[in-house]
Parts: C-alpha cells; structure tokens; sequence
C-alpha cells in the first residue's frame, strides 16, 4: 500500500558513504547494467516542484487519499479543481539533463531497468526506452467502472467547458506539485463539476496509483525479477519516503545487490547505501555521463 511516512529529521547521513559523481563512475563500472529508481526530485530541473523538503517533511497539503477519492463527491470535487490549476504545468514540462544523462546511459548499456515513481511521463519524452511507471501516468485518465481510458487532455478541455468559473482562476507556480495538483481558492472547488465516463457515464479516475492504494502486482514482480538480474541498484531524486520504491532497497541490501544514491537530502534508505553522492541530479549526472563516456 502507498501509505504515508512523516520525515526523517532524526535520521543521520552516513558520512563514510557519501562520494562525488567520478566515485559513482567507479561504482558503476564495477557494477554496470544498474536498475534504477527516480523520484520527484529528477524533474525538479524541469519545472515540477517535489513534495518534501530534505528532511522529509511535506511542504504543503497531504496528497488525496484513494478511498477517499472513491468515496466522497466533495473530494473529488477538489482534486478536479486543483487538478485543472496544475495539469498544465505537468503536461508542458520538458525533459532535463538528468533524463538525458539517463538516456544516454541505457543507449550504452549502464541502465538495464528503469522505475520511476513520477507520473510526468518525461523520461519517455526524453527517449527513454524502457520505463516502468510504478506509479501511473497522469497523462491518462480511466473509467473505474468500465476501465474505458481516456486521454487527461480531452478531460482539461471538459474541465473548462463546463466549470466557467475556471476562467478566474490563478496558479501560484510555487504551490504547484509533481502529481499536478495545485493550491486553489475554495469557490472554485465548491462550483466544481466533475467529469464521468464518456462511454458509461462512471467514475473518472487519473490514471496514477493514489496514496492508500497498492502498485500493480504483476508490476511488482517484474520489477523484482529485474532487480534480481541487475549488479547494482543506483537510486536519484527521492526521499524512498513511500514503501513503492524502498522496497527495492530492502531487497537489494538483503540480498547483496549494491545500492547508490544520488539526492540532495536524507533519504529512508541512507544506511543501506555503498555510496551516496549529494547534490542537484542534473549536475551530478552530467558530470556521471562525462566522466563513463569522455
């Protein structure tokens, strides 16, 4: 289950283990074909704010709940609202340095397997060529009562078809999120009207994994048949904050598989890794790129 954790402020960076982008080089020419794992702070270059700070802690409202979603019109209401605010931001992102880096790196053979928890879709606008979206898309939006899918921009356009009052809206960049929600006045999220099913006049959900609900089994252990191929787990832009991801950090670190890491900040998982580099994921893998290709 996607469940929530509150912050890491009592937990220590292991000074031993932390290096600079020429020893992540060394660890991965000792251990190519990486699995790896993006988190919210690789699209950072692109636009997308992360959720928490480098402690951990949130740095705005919590996300919305999947039962509650399901469950409570009002909920939906203002997910669509703040959702309508922030899609555009997401949808016009472009791909940084870092999903370039990467693009490059799985082109020469470094990157076996990719697993992101981001639902920008940027890694494939950067060309990457094999993704595991372990969270969903948000670019697609689906039925969940006939499971018909529909594209999110079809649904933007409804959104302000038939909520006139949007045309007032205003959307502080600052408090915009990497799953395209967005802080909105309350007026617009009482006015709301929701979106159904354009086939079966259902409930309208976006395509991603909420917080409450449960990654795809058939995902799960494809991933984890990956890993267990992989010689090494290199892990960028997140705090491992939910169990999705860092549970590919307990199982590497159970079975030997050596882990990397690149993020500004602590991360859940910094007394299982080998190596830790610091610092803006861009830079670092720039510098990576350069120092395995040149």
């Amino acid at each position: 289950m996607l469940s929530l954790r509150s912050n890491l402020s009592g937990q220590t960076i292991v000074e031993s283990r932390l290096g600079s982008a020429f020893h992540l080089a060394e660890f991965i020419e000792q251990y190519p074909e990486l699995f790896v794992i993006t988190g919210a702070g690789i699209s950072r270059n692109s636009g997308i704010q992360t959720y928490r700070d480098e402690v951990g802690k949130w740095k705005s409202n919590n996300p919305i709940q999947h039962s509650e979603f399901l469950n409570k019109e009002t909920a939906r209401r203002r997910y669509w609202a703040r959702s309508f605010g922030g899609w555009p931001n997401v949808s016009s992102a472009k791909p940084n340095d870092a999903h370039k880096a990467l693009v490059e790196l799985e082109s020469t053979g470094y990157v076996a397997t990719l697993a992101t928890q981001n639902v920008d879709r940027l890694h494939q606008k950067a060309g990457h060529k094999k993704v595991t979206d372990l969270h969903g898309r948000l670019d697609q939006v689906v039925c969940m009562d006939c499971g018909f899918l529909t594209s999110r921009e079809r649904v933007q356009a409804w959104l302000w078809q038939h909520n006139p009052q949007l045309a007032r809206m205003e959307t502080i960049r600052t408090a915009l999120r990497p799953d395209g929600d967005a802080e909105v006045h309350e007026e617009f999220v009482n006015q709301m009207k929701v979106p159904q099913c354009p086939r079966c006049s259902g409930l309208l959900k976006p395509n991603v994994v909420f917080y409450g609900s449960t990654v795809n089994k058939e995902i799960v252990n494809y991933l984890f048949n990956r890993l267990q191929k992989a010689k090494a787990l290199l892990v960028i832009g997140t705090s491992l904050m939910v169990y999705s991801s860092f549970r590919f950090c307990k199982y590497a670190s159970e079975n030997q598989i050596p882990i990397a890491c690149i993020n500004q900040g602590l991360t859940r998982g910094d007394n299982l890794f080998s190596l830790k580099v610091g610092g803006d994921c861009s830079e670092v893998l720039n510098q990576l790129v350069g120092c395995l290709l040149d």
